[in-house]
Parts: C-alpha cells; sequence; structure tokens
C-alpha cells in the first residue's frame, strides 16, 4: 500500500461492497467491475477484509492478507463472503440489508516479527495499530487492528488470537509461534 485511498476510492469500494452484497442475497452474479470507475489505484493487486455489522453488533467478516487480485475485485469477493459464507452467521437476508453496515479495510503486506523469548511478544505489538497473524503449524489465525478495541491489552489480545486458531489460549506464552504484523486502512459506510 503505497497510497492511501481518495474518498472517491473509498466511496467507489463501499458501493461495490453494497451492491455485491445486495446481488449475493438475491442470489445473483455480481455486477461487472466495469460499470464503476477504478482508479488505477483500484486496480492494484490489494487484500482486504470486509466487515458487516447490524446495530454495532458484527453480522460477517471474511478477508484475505495474500494479495492475489485487484483490489476492487477482492472487495466485490468478500463483500459476497461476508454476507453468505461466514460460518459463524446465517446468510444475510434481504430485510436485513437496510440494517447492515459495511467497514472495508485495506491490509498492508504483511511483515515477520522476529522474536527469541515467548514473554517479548506482547511488548514488541502495537496496540490499535498493529493487525496481527499467528501461526503454529497448520494452524493460523488474524486479528485486524480494529479487535484492539475490544481486547485492549496484548496478552488478552495474544490469549483470544490463539483461541481464533484453535489452540489453548496460553500458546503464546510457551511456544515460539509464526508472528506477522500488517497494518490497514479502513473506512466504513
Amino acid at each position: 500500500m503505497t497510497q492511501k485511498l481518495n474518498q472517491l476510492e473509498q466511496k467507489t469500494l463501499l458501493t461495490i461492497a453494497r451492491d455485491a452484497i445486495i446481488a449475493a442475497v438475491d442470489s445473483l452474479p455480481p455486477k461487472n467491475l466495469d460499470s464503476y470507475h477504478l482508479s488505477p489505484t483500484l486496480m492494484d493487486i490489494g487484500a482486504s477484509f470486509v466487515t458487516l455489522t447490524k446495530s454495532g453488533h458484527l453480522r460477517g467478516c471474511i478477508g484475505t492478507i495474500i494479495a492475489s487480485q485487484p483490489l476492487a475485485k477482492d472487495v466485490q469477493l468478500r463483500a459476497k463472503q461476508a454476507a453468505t459464507e461466514d460460518p459463524r452467521f446465517p446468510r444475510v437476508q434481504p430485510e436485513e440489508l437496510p440494517h447492515i453496515l459495511i467497514e472495508v479495510s485495506r491490509l498492508t503486506t504483511p511483515q515477520p516479527l522476529n522474536y527469541s523469548i515467548p514473554s517479548d511478544l506482547p511488548k514488541l505489538l502495537n496496540p490499535y495499530q498493529d493487525g496481527v497473524i499467528l501461526e503454529d503449524g497448520f494452524r493460523r489465525a488474524t486479528f485486524l487492528p480494529q479487535v484492539w478495541d475490544q481486547l485492549p491489552k496484548p496478552e488478552d489480545f495474544l490469549t483470544h488470537l490463539c483461541q481464533k486458531m484453535a489452540a489453548v489460549g496460553g500458546l503464546w506464552k510457551t511456544k515460539l509461534l509464526d508472528v506477522s504484523i500488517y497494518k490497514v486502512e479502513s473506512f466504513s459506510e
């Protein structure tokens, strides 16, 4: 991510996400991206998460940490998935659409965080700034920087992230894990 998105680019991505959710709820294919005004930045390869909330509560969140397609296409796909494929929630229903708020998070490329003593890990994190990826063998989980709002203490953040990857919460205290951090640019309706 070399430059921040301008307001028009942010609005365009939110429109793409909203249109993708409406189409998915109606079991229709998404609109062709050529129908949107896409800047070169929106056509650059990018990774995103799309978070849906309803009445202030999470309603769906899907994304990727690996950039593999144009950012606009990635947002379109993640919006559809957040509305219809998040295993924690039933599909969004048509009557919910007016109450769903959309947040888009554009991710930087994850960078490995090197450490040699497990107890040092919490001190290396920047709360409210770092998205964190934990990996232990085949298990992997991430929390966006927005999760710091609910878990402001690094120790709690790491414990919940271990649990999210289906490990014992205190695993980070006893074992060196593969850790990467990233930043996000997030915006919402």
